[in-house]
């Protein structure tokens, strides 16, 4: 059963974190999802910082300047920026594999190239980490939350990125689980937050979930009128996804090995809550080397991917939208699921005060 906690009135509220994912191909006429965010955030006056995690520009990132594609590129990050700055919120963008051009060769400069755009409309947002290096990056957020951000695409990219001659803190995959402990450990009594694009733990098509749809009718995935039954063939491509053919799904070898490296980080001093996006959908799962594994890739409306219920799933829907986390002066952490419909109305689905293990229920 679906539980909603009470809401919390907004003088009690410290500061507020929004974290979409997947939000880099914005409606034209007006993205219902941004329209939604947009009004979430005029109604809380306190402080507020949205997370963007991840494929901020579909498909591949920002081009040079004289590409014919790089007007619509800017357009589609623009929105995301103009929502933060009318909303009078902060922002944070991450890049995700998109961003990466899709592990191009071209990937790395196209996620400078966004840095540098972004960078351009003042201090209140910016691209972390800076310079297609890997982070892990450390924002304290109000008196009570630690923001860790990283960029988990650098460690699964195979095309060109910053390395052992660059000026990154980490500039090997091994070194960034070491890094990541270092940084989880200072956080002292702070809570901390990681903020990346790749799951540790998802239930969608990257963590090898296809419905009966995609086996038989598999046309669906790139046209929705194209149902041409396909039965046999169409099991191929759901398959070798989920026999590690892409890194960017977590039965590869590249993507378990980061995810041991992260699970490895975390033992001991286990992080409240680790988001990302990478699925196109909403997902709140109970973790093991982090006490909730939130993933919120779902920032545009008709783009939303399957999902299943596991034994550690508290919420999942198929649904575009967002989630937030409001910090009480209390101390108390209040984790809200917003849906959006198509005309732009947000939904408070689900919500729970977020408790380390051993703790009981309640504030």
């Amino acid at each position: 059963m679906l539980f909603r906690s009470p809401v919390p009135a907004v003088e009690g509220i410290e500061v507020s974190l929004y974290l979409i994912g997947d939000a880099g191909a914005p409606a034209d006429s007006g993205e219902p999802v941004l329209q939604a965010l947009r009004t979430d955030l005029l109604a809380h006056p306190g402080e507020k910082l949205v997370v963007f995690l991840g494929d901020n520009i579909y498909p591949t990132g920002m081009p040079e300047a004289d590409d014919p594609d790089r007007a619509e590129a800017e357009r589609r990050i623009l929105d995301q920026i103009q929502v933060v700055l009318d909303g009078g919120a902060r922002g944070v963008f991450i890049p995700g594999n998109h961003d990466w051009q899709k592990g191009g060769t071209d990937g790395w400069w196209r996620v400078y190239r966004q840095m540098e755009y972004v960078t351009r409309h003042g201090p209140d947002v910016e691209v972390l980490p800076r310079n297609g290096c890997p982070g892990p990056v450390a924002r304290d957020v109000g008196s009570r939350l630690r923001l860790i951000i990283l960029d988990t695409q650098w460690y699964l990219h195979g095309g060109p990125k910053p390395g052992a001659w660059s000026s990154c803190q980490v500039r090997s995959p091994d070194a960034l689980g070491d890094s990541l402990r270092a940084e989880v450990a200072r956080a002292g009594n702070r809570e901390v937050i990681i903020a990346t694009h790749h799951p540790l733990q998802s239930n969608g098509p990257h963590g090898g979930h296809f419905t009966a749809k995609q086996h038989i009718f598999p046309l669906t995935e790139g046209a929705s009128w194209a149902w041409l039954p396909l039965p046999i063939i169409g099991s191929l491509y759901p398959l070798s996804r989920q026999s590690g053919i892409s890194s960017q799904d977590q039965s590869s070898g590249n993507n378990k090995r980061m995810v041991a490296a992260f699970d490895s980080a975390f033992a001991g001093q286990p992080p409240l809550v680790y988001a990302a996006g990478h699925e196109h959908h909403l997902e709140v799962l109970e973790g093991e080397s982090a006490g909730y594994l939130l993933v919120s890739g779902a920032g545009i409306y008709h783009h939303a991917s399957s999902t299943a219920w596991r034994d550690n799933t508290r919420f999942a829907a198929e649904e575009a939208g967002y989630m937030r986390l409001d910090v009480l002066r209390s101390g108390a952490i209040r984790l809200a699921v917003v849906t959006v419909d198509g005309t732009g109305r947000g939904t408070e689905a689900f919500s729970l005060y977020l408790q380390h293990r051993g703790q009981t229920d309640g504030e």
